[in-house]
């Protein structure tokens, strides 16, 4: 038999659905299809002008033109200690601190470094993609902790007990959360951390969405806010979301100087130093004002609200609304079994992932099912596109869905 041309680990990493959509909808815009796209989480905002002409003066200058630290370029890993204990009191060393291309990098580097083949790691459900993929990847166990709508999405620690084995070794802990931006209070951040660290448990943290944050709900560190949790914590993030700079690629690891160090040595291997301009317009972003993200808000906290009403406005869907992050989840499982017509005759899709491509073909809206954040029956939205593309997104939902019978 001859010997399979792809390794059976890569062949068994699913393609990101996210991107996927985006892709599909951008490749559909090309060919002149009026594709509105609720796909990629990504701002429509501009990168804001002081933090583009810091790359632009870095692009001049020689030293930017050589390789340099595989961790990150020492100014840029200070300012990241220094923005940490700004914004949510976690003190870190700039020697904690490691630079990764993009969040993802940092996704993968973390769980490569903490996880041994066998391991298991709790996953809070629905999740974003990326992370059961690195989980596996590194030869780990995601073992998904589901929580619906009726709970706003927010496990509990009940939850968590339940899914405790002697094999478990990380708990994966994020808010404000993609998909569902739902976010943890501050006492629920702090229960469920101080359950971690009876158990032994790391605590890996996703803290990217940490300013976008509504109706004066706060941002919570987990890391901050249970200091017993010792040294088994690391902190994901990254100026992609914050800065609208999302095609930027810089992220960022904080954890023991054990574990950078390690992380950092495959770094070293797989990809070397982050591209230098951008991380010089990151050092930019980090050290400047919020002042960006804070106008954003606005319109995001506007666009929050129009979609969550346009969409409870369809018999059928539920929508819950969202505190956090750029992101809607709706429950469309009144949606399944139903019958569409559509040119090629009656349609009833009996997943999300079949009614996501039936919208797509019907009036031209993409859409990611619930399958590529866990059960199937939601269907995930970002709202971080423009106004007017929002209303008529929406408008087409209410008027395809709407006729469901």
């Amino acid at each position: 038999m001859p010997a399979a041309r792809v390794s059976q680990r890569i062949s068994a990493i699913a393609e990101s659905a996210t991107l996927a959509v985006d892709a599909k909808a951008k490749a559909l815009k090309a060919a002149g299809r009026p594709v509105i796209g609720f796909g990629a989480g990504e701002p429509d905002f501009p990168t804001p002008g002081y933090i583009v002409q810091a790359a632009i003066d870095a692009a001049s200058q020689p030293k930017y033109h050589r390789y340099s630290p595989a961790a990150g370029l020492p100014e840029l890993k200070q300012a990241i200690a220094d923005k940490t204990f700004r914004d949510s009191g976690y003190k870190a060393e700039a020697s904690q601190v490691l630079v990764t291309n993009g969040g993802k990098q940092a996704v993968y580097n973390t769980f490569a470094t903490l996880v041994d083949p066998g391991d298991e790691v709790i996953v809070p459900t629905p999740f974003w993609t990326t992370y059961p993929e690195a989980i596996r990847l590194a030869g780990g166990v995601p073992v998904e902790v589901f929580a619906g709508p009726e709970q706003e999405y927010l496990v509990t620690v009940e939850q968590l007990e339940a899914a405790l084995t002697e094999r478990t070794k990380i708990l994966l802990f994020v808010s404000p959360s993609n998909p569902t931006g739902s976010v943890y209070s501050p006492e629920q951040v702090r229960e469920i951390g101080l359950w971690a660290a009876s158990k032994g448990l790391w605590v890996v943290t996703d803290e990217i969405y940490e300013h976008l944050t509504y109706d004066d709900v706060p941002f919570t560190s987990i890391a901050t806010a249970v200091p017993e949790l010792g040294d088994k914590v690391v902190i994901l993030n990254g100026v992609a979301k914050t800065y609208a700079m999302t095609g930027w690629r810089v992220g960022w690891m904080i954890g023991p100087a054990d574990v950078i160090k390690a992380a950092t040595n495959l770094q070293s291997h797989a990809t070397s130093n982050v591209s230098n301009i951008p991380q010089i317009a990151a050092l930019a972003a980090v050290s400047g004002p919020l002042t960006a993200v804070d106008e954003m808000k606005v319109a995001f906290d506007r666009r929050r609200k129009a979609i969550v009403a346009g969409l409870n406005a369809i018999d059928g869907v539920e929508c819950p609304t969202p505190k956090g992050a750029f992101y809607v989840y709706a429950d469309v499982r009144g949606l399944l079994g139903k019958e569409f017509e559509t040119e090629n005759g009656t349609v009833r899709p009996q997943t999300s992932a079949e009614l996501a491509a039936l919208i797509l073909d019907e009036v031209e809206v993409a859409v990611v099912p619930g399958e590529a954040f866990g059960p199937s029956g939601y269907l995930r939205l970002s709202y971080a596109l423009g106004d007017d593309d929002l209303a008529t997104g929406v408008a087409r939902l209410q008027g395809f869905l709407g006729k469901a019978k």
